[in-house]
Order: C-alpha cells, then sequence, then structure tokens
C-alpha cells in the first residue's frame, strides 16, 4: 500500500497503533498527549488523526469515540514504521522507511525466543514429533497467539537417473528420472563456463557424462532433496566450473519437483486468544475452531508459502492482516507465518494466528526466531 505520510503522521499512527493493542480501547487524543511525548498539543493530534481518517489507517468504531486502527493502517505499521530488523512481507517484500520502536527492545525479543527455544527443547533427546509439540506450546506462550506448526513433508521421490545433454551452443538440459519412472527436466545455460570451452561441443559432451557419473554415484537410490544439498566441492578440479551453475539451477529444479502437500499442523494456544475481546462473537468462535480442526488443508496453504528463489535459504517472514487473508473466518484476524528449512528446501512452516490488536513486533520476531531453530533441528534429524 503507497501512502506517503509525513514524520508527524509516522509517529501518531505508530502512538496510535501502539495505544490501542496496549489497552484495546478506542484511542483519543488526550491519551497520546499523556502518554506519547509527541512534541505537538491535543488539537494538533486530533487533526492529524482526523488526515489519518480520511486516508483510510485510522477509523472511529462511533460517533463519540476515538480512532482504531485499520487494516490498512496496521499494514503502514508493519512496513514502515516498526524495526527494520523484523520486516516482513505481505506476499511480496517491504521496506521500512525508518524505525520509530527502539531496535535494542526488538532484538531482545528474538534473543528470548531462542534462549527459551533451547532452554526447554533439547533435540538431540528428542523425537522430531515431540521437538514440534513443545515448540507449539512456546510459542503460543512468548506471542499470546494461537500458534500452528505444520509437520515436515515426508519426500518419497528417489532418484533414479540423472543425465545432463547438450541441446545447443551454450545450452544443457538436466532430465531427473525418479524410481515412479516420472521424468523431471530444465534448460540450463552455460554462459558462466569459458568461451574456449563452449567452442568445443564434444568436450562439453564428455564433460557432461562425468558431471552425470559423478551425480549418479553419489545420488542414486536418494531422496531429491540430496540434490539441493550434494557438496558440489567433491567434483574435481577441472570440472568446479559447473559446480556454482549446476548448484544454483538443479536446487531451483528439486523445489519445483517437489510440490509440497499439507501436512498435519499442530494447534496450541486456542483458550487464552479466544478470551479476547475480538472474539466474543460465539458464531465467529465456532467458525475459527472449525477451520483449525477440520479444514486444516486450506489453512496449510496459507502457512506453507514457499520463498521466491532468490530468498531460498533466509528466514522470511509473512503478516497477512485482516481481509487480506482469503479464508473468511480469519478474515478478522492476523496470520504470520514462515518456513523451516532442510538445507534451502522449506519442509515445514511455523506461524502465530491472533486479532488485528496484536504486538506485531513480538509476534514477528517470535516467528522468525522459531522457524530459524526448526530449520537448526530439522537438520539435525535429517529425516
Amino acid at each position: 500500500m503507497e501512502v506517503q505520510l509525513t514524520n508527524r503522521q509516522q509517529h501518531i499512527l505508530w502512538a496510535t497503533v501502539r495505544h490501542y493493542i496496549a489497552t484495546a480501547e478506542p484511542v483519543g487524543s488526550k491519551a497520546l498527549v499523556e502518554e506519547y511525548d509527541l512534541g505537538v498539543s491535543s488539537a494538533t493530534i486530533r487533526n492529524v488523526m482526523g488526515v489519518l481518517e480520511k486516508s483510510g489507517l485510522l477509523y472511529q468504531p462511533h460517533a463519540s469515540a476515538g480512532r482504531v486502527p485499520s487494516d490498512s493502517g496496521y499494514r503502514i505499521y508493519v512496513d514502515q514504521l516498526i524495526t527494520p530488523s523484523l520486516r516482513s512481507r505481505s506476499g511480496s517484500q517491504t521496506d521500512a522507511t525508518r524505525s520509530l520502536l527502539p531496535r535494542s527492545s526488538t532484538e531482545a525479543l528474538g534473543r528470548e525466543v531462542e534462549v527459551a527455544l533451547h532452554k526447554h527443547l533439547q533435540w538431540e533427546d528428542r523425537s522430531l514429533e515431540t521437538l514440534l509439540q513443545g515448540a507449539a506450546q512456546i510459542l503460543a506462550t512468548l506471542s499470546g497467539c494461537i500458534s500452528l506448526i505444520a509437520m515436515p513433508q515426508t519426500t518419497t521421490a528417489l532418484l533414479r537417473h540423472l543425465q545432463l545433454v547438450q541441446i545447443e551452443a551454450g545450452r544443457i538440459m538436466l532430465i531427473v528420472v525418479t524410481e515412479g519412472y516420472e521424468t523431471h527436466s530444465k534448460l540450463m545455460d552455460l554462459s558462466p563456463i569459458s568461451e574456449e570451452t563452449q567452442r568445443d561441443s564434444e568436450v562439453i559432451d564428455r564433460e557432461l557424462q562425468i558431471v552425470s557419473n559423478f551425480l549418479n554415484t553419489h545420488l542414486r537410490g536418494q531422496s531429491l532433496l540430496e540434490l539441493a544439498n550434494l557438496n558440489w566441492s567433491e567434483l574435481d578440479q577441472e570440472f568446479q566450473r559447473y559446480g556454482e551453475f549446476l548448484k544454483n539451477s538443479v536446487a531451483e529444479l528439486t523445489r519445483r519437483t517437489l510440490a509440497p502437500t499439507a501436512t498435519q499442523i499442530m494447534v496450541r494456544g486456542v483458550s487464552e486468544v479466544l478470551r479476547q475481546p475480538e472474539f466474543s462473537q460465539l458464531q465467529q468462535v465456532q467458525t475459527i475452531i472449525h477451520l483449525l480442526e477440520e479444514e486444516q488443508d486450506q489453512l496449510w496453504r496459507l502457512i506453507f508459502e514457499e520463498p521466491e528463489p532468490e530468498d531460498a535459504g533466509k528466514s522470511r517472514v509473512t503478516v497477512r492482516i485482516g481481509a487480506e487473508n482469503p479464508l473468511e473466518p480469519i478474515r478478522t484476524c492476523t496470520l504470520i507465518s514462515s518456513t523451516y528449512r532442510r538445507g534451502s528446501i522449506p519442509v515445514g512452516s511455523v506461524g502465530v494466528l491472533g486479532p488485528t490488536r496484536l504486538d506485531y513486533e513480538s509476534a514477528i520476531a517470535v516467528v522468525a526466531s522459531a522457524a530459524d531453530y526448526l530449520s537448526e533441528a530439522f537438520s539435525y534429524f535429517n529425516p
């Protein structure tokens, strides 16, 4: 959402959102004057809040009340007004223009999560399911939200054969055949290889056969995930020039080939969250419970969002606020999620679900830290 705000408007929007998150009460100018050092009068604050309301960032629940952040107001808050280290994405990367929240306090949130996870969860002594159950409970406790952890993908696709074939000058095709005789292919550009080598087609053919033999020797009968995690440094020195572009292309092919399928979602923290005032309507509570218990496949597709190729291997957080959620039962909620990985391949997801009036800084930090921790733990279990 492209909304250009002045520094004063940013500070007043930030203070309004922070106050409403803390109190759940519509915010008036007097409260902001008393509790925030904004350096302006109550009348100035009222004028600015009126402008923010006309921009669709605040609204009045009724005529005599103060203002409440809209979904768009929360979006500006998340994208522009919180600490840059907590930047998130809502389908695409967003950029924070400045931080109104002290960086030290938000960095401490991530460290608190890491300490709690490492203190209470020693994955060397636990089964994977027990580890995820414990992580879900800690996530719910620290965030004050419903925690959601999707069980990891189980990949049964095994490699039967792999071949690199020169199609034309400067281009080769990677062909992968699984044990089920499914075939996948990807065209790759040989531009990283020297022009001298490219001119000799027979040299290319011989080298591609040698590299194919190397890959088949190391990978035949193993999970396709191994394609993305192969130690390319084991290639003989004379073939090292193939390593980097093969590594990137093979990883992309693997992500595309291993289409994720819905898995069970562990859910914790429901009872506490549903006591909050936003969930006072019984019918709304019932629809959320039904989604969490009976329609997990729909929810799974939201929280298991594979990163863009350039983001592979990075911890990224997705924030969907209110109406940005496509599922009707949670269109008054905020869903914050991230994937955890084995190497560069997303295998599961972690998230929190709460009202739009939630502590975004804390929730984003908790989800990011939990995803990083589970990625580390998952490499230990090596399923």
